[in-house]
């Protein structure tokens, strides 16, 4: 599967929230959520633009661990790239295999995560621990179909919202860490 994404910076959860429900987007759910990054022992994540996580979810309904790989990035625009997930019982255990291969938890990063569903477009208001408020907006498509209509779609709702600037193409990782770097 390929994951059409982008993301931009937002002044604000209430502003935004507002807009979106204008749009008679249905609010899905609130989820808090722990992901725990690692890194290669043959290769390095960082520099070859991929993911991998172990993700915990916490809902009022239900809680989720899953283990999410992502690709590199397959264009400049946006976050579009393959992404491989799955639902897994144990993060502990998860976690253990990693470390016997080599793999080192590099990072957790942290966030509540407010989701709205528009069309086929999953709109999330990110309120990430220790960076300002973002938005991301995506979509699917099957591996090897044009993504260009859904990165299109995404960047047009993002402009009917009132978004025409502040795209970010970093992660959340990426973003803490340069954080982190420029204290130092």
């Amino acid at each position: 599967m390929i994951e059409v994404e982008a993301k931009a910076k937002i002044d604000n959860f209430e502003k935004m929230r507002e807009r979106i429900l204008k749009l008679n987007a249905l609010k899905i759910k609130d989820e808090h959520q722990i992901d725990i990054y690692f890194n290669s022992p043959v290769k390095d994540f960082a520099k070859t633009d991929e993911a991998l996580r172990i993700r915990k979810t916490s809902s009022e309904k239900e809680d989720h661990i899953f283990i999410t790989y992502k690709g590199p990035k397959i264009d400049k625009q946006s976050k579009t790239r393959k992404e491989i997930e799955m639902e897994i019982e144990s993060e502990m255990k998860a976690e253990k295999i990693f470390e016997s291969l080599g793999f080192k938890a590099v990072r957790k990063v942290i966030k509540d995560r407010e989701y709205f569903q528009y069309e086929n477009y999953e709109i999330s208001l990110d309120n990430v621990y220790g960076l300002s408020p973002y938005m991301e907006i995506e979509t699917s498509v099957e591996e090897g179909a044009d993504y260009t209509k859904a990165q299109e779609g995404i960047f047009k709702l993002f402009e009917k919202l009132g978004i025409t600037d502040g795209f970010e193409r970093t992660s959340y990782l990426e973003l803490l860490e340069n954080l982190d770097n420029n204290k130092n």
